[in-house]
């Protein structure tokens, strides 16, 4: 048998490192959302299954015998479909889904609902720097705002539909290299989503340090009786736990 490990977030990275030394059978998959990601050290494919159908096809052709679901916080429609077609097949599933973010004393923070909210609630003078990603695009349809700044690892073909422009750059960033983009750009509102992710949060000290206003996307919330853990430590033990796993010793590699 063979491990699925849905991928795209620096745990599922360190995870697929973690198989590869200890020589556990397992692919990784890639949606396909960066078109040119770094590789993984486990076979791997990229782009999405085709549906549910396409998922099971792929699960069951390849001897799948348990799945971790290791992608970004936000990626809400791969973990339903994963939880509803691993539950049919009854196949064991681990959600990696590390821990939000906390506001600290200085922080100026403001969590909502989704982009429908942040756009009421940004004022018309605002200079907007969107953290939110290049698919996110669509859904601030309408923001009116002075100028909007989107960062983008691979910016879409078409025009900026807004007054500003994409910035195009990929992570990890830092807290001096964040402070000097904000303030060339005049930016007055950070907005991003609530991942959690260590190589994200210079921009949210940043706009601490330059006094930021800070809108953040909740999460969407993970399908009841889905199991989670937040720490890779948590998801080795559970591999090590796998019939097909014992022996390898993973969680100790």
């Amino acid at each position: 048998m063979t491990l699925l490990l849905l991928s795209g977030t620096s745990e599922a990275r360190r995870l697929a490192e973690r198989l590869a030394a200890a020589k556990v059978p397992a692919w990784a998959s890639l949606a396909g959302a960066t078109r040119t990601p770094a590789p993984l050290p486990i076979p791997t494919r990229q782009g999405g299954f085709g549906g549910d159908e396409g998922f099971a096809r792929f699960v069951t052709s390849h001897g799948i015998g348990a799945v971790i679901d290791a992608t970004h916080p936000f990626a809400a429609r791969i973990t339903a479909r994963t939880h509803r077609i691993c539950s049919e097949l009854g196949i064991p599933l681990l959600r990696l889904e590390r821990p939000g973010w906390q506001p600290g004393p200085a922080d100026r923070w403001t969590f909502v609902a989704d982009e429908s909210e942040a756009k009421r609630r940004l004022p018309p003078e605002a200079v907007v720097f969107l953290a939110t990603g290049r698919q996110s695009l669509p859904a601030w349809s309408g923001l009116a705002v002075r100028r909007v700044h989107l960062r983008v690892i691979d910016p879409p073909a078409g025009p900026f539909p807004f007054p500003g422009g994409f910035v195009q750059a990929r992570a990890p960033f830092d807290l001096a290299s964040e402070i000097d983009q904000f303030r060339r750009l005049g930016v007055t509102h950070l907005v991003a989503k609530d991942s959690g992710a260590g190589d994200a949060r210079p921009k949210l000290d940043a706009a601490r340090a330059l006094g930021l206003e800070v809108m953040l996307l909740r999460r969407p919330p993970v399908p009841p009786g889905l199991h989670v853990v937040p720490t890779v430590d948590e998801a080795l033990a559970w591999i090590d736990r796998l019939p097909f796993c014992s022996g390898a010793s993973i969680s100790g590699a």
